[in-house]
């Protein structure tokens, strides 16, 4: 199995061909041989690949969730997954995340955030399946499912960051001085008697009343900016007879500066065309259906893993790479890319946009070959009949 030096030398290698490294820091990998595959041996883990369904579960009375950070992927390292339920009226604590801003998307049920922002204004929105929220780094929130219960996958623009680190707030306040305590909010402490030492993490609570609130019980709803986009409610960002694109980046959603997330469903027979991101790191968690991405890493590295539901992908920034639909029903896929500006560059779209003669130098062939290259950017295609 490559190690994480392997990994790490191997990236070198394309950073010395692409003259992003300068010479000292180059002598070190000038003369590795590098393997001929990126494969790993038999019974070892994808590099690309995690199997979320294998991490260890935090179970509560009230919920659960499973995570995904470098500590179990190690190649993700700019973002961080959770796979969360929570029971009806299970309520993710008051808590905040000093590292990392948190990106959302549901899955099944409906459930209902509270955020509070540095100029103290704040916003109560309810969620269902297909909704996306965004916390800032820093912000402090809630989550709390709603009569159906919920569903929901978190990521983290930091790879580092883990969900069983965050600062709760019963945590912060069974470890502050009695006097302090009432000191800070004018309340007796004892108000607090109640919460158990610790971290409670996930509790158990009533369904929350009907929206709109009360203006003098958490109804204010005055952030200039909401923290909600109805991802799947919203006009596909490409549309074809191969499959969609749901997309939603900074522009259509200002809060959300350092994510960009995208639904994209593959039909069967069909392929997310070969790209890279230019500016960002890539995850993927597989939804339903089953496919096959190759992710290729430079100077002959190539890898090849299969997908099916909730395992997770990962493709670091610059690195060619295609989804492909494998099975007999629609793929369906939430990507996360750590950039709130979306940037993709295809093959497609590259061949389509470059003369002729010079694709017939490259290639070793004659312009006339050419001439049904695509007139565009495919996205989302299949082969022709």
């Amino acid at each position: 199995m490559l190690s994480r030096r392997d990994i790490l030398k191997a990236s070198a290698l394309g950073a010395l061909a692409g003259g992003l490294i300068n010479t000292a820091e180059a002598d070190e990998y000038r003369n590795i041989v590098p393997p001929t595959s990126f494969e790993p041996e038999k019974g070892a883990k994808d590099l690309y690949k995690y199997q979320i369904s294998k991490s260890h579960k935090r179970s509560l009375p009230y919920g659960w969730a499973r995570e995904a950070t470098v500590t179990q992927f190690p190649i993700s390292e700019g973002v961080a997954g959770v796979d969360m339920t929570l029971e009806p009226g299970g309520l993710r604590e008051l808590h905040w995340h000093a590292i990392a801003a948190e990106w959302a998307f549901m899955l099944e049920g409906r459930a209902r955030i509270t955020i509070i922002d540095p100029e103290g204004t704040s916003e109560v929105a309810d969620f269902g399946p297909g909704d996306v929220w965004y916390f800032p780094k820093g912000y402090g929130h809630s989550i709390q499912a709603l009569e159906e219960g919920a569903h929901f996958i978190l990521t983290f623009d930091n790879g580092h960051f883990s969900e069983f680190g965050t600062f709760s707030i019963t945590d912060w306040i069974t470890h502050m001085p009695k006097e302090v305590l009432e000191k800070s909010i004018n309340m007796p402490a004892s108000i607090f008697s109640k919460t158990k030492q610790g971290e409670a993490y996930i509790v158990g609570g009533k369904t929350p009343p009907a929206l709109p609130l009360p203006k003098n019980d958490g109804g204010r709803d005055d952030s200039p900016l909401t923290h909600r986009y109805q991802l799947m409610k919203q006009k596909p960002f490409f549309e074809s007879d191969a499959g969609s694109v749901h997309l939603v980046s900074s522009k259509e959603f200002p809060i959300s500066k350092t994510i960009t997330g995208a639904i994209e469903i593959v039909k069967p027979g069909a392929v997310r065309e070969l790209h890279w991101h230019p500016n960002a790191n890539e995850w993927q968690y597989y939804i339903s259906g089953t496919g096959r991405m190759t992710v290729f890493s430079s100077h002959g590295h190539a890898q090849t893993s299969d997908f099916g539901p909730t395992d997770i992908g990962y493709v670091p920034q610059g690195f060619g790479h295609y989804i492909e639909n494998t099975g007999d029903e629609d793929l369906k896929v939430l990507v996360v890319l750590d950039n709130g500006i979306y940037q993709d560059i295809s093959l497609s779209d590259w061949i389509a946009k470059t003369p002729n003669y010079l694709l017939a130098d490259n290639f070793s062939n004659q312009a006339e070959d050419w001439k049904d290259k695509p007139k565009d950017k495919l996205v989302i295609s299949r082969k022709k009949k």
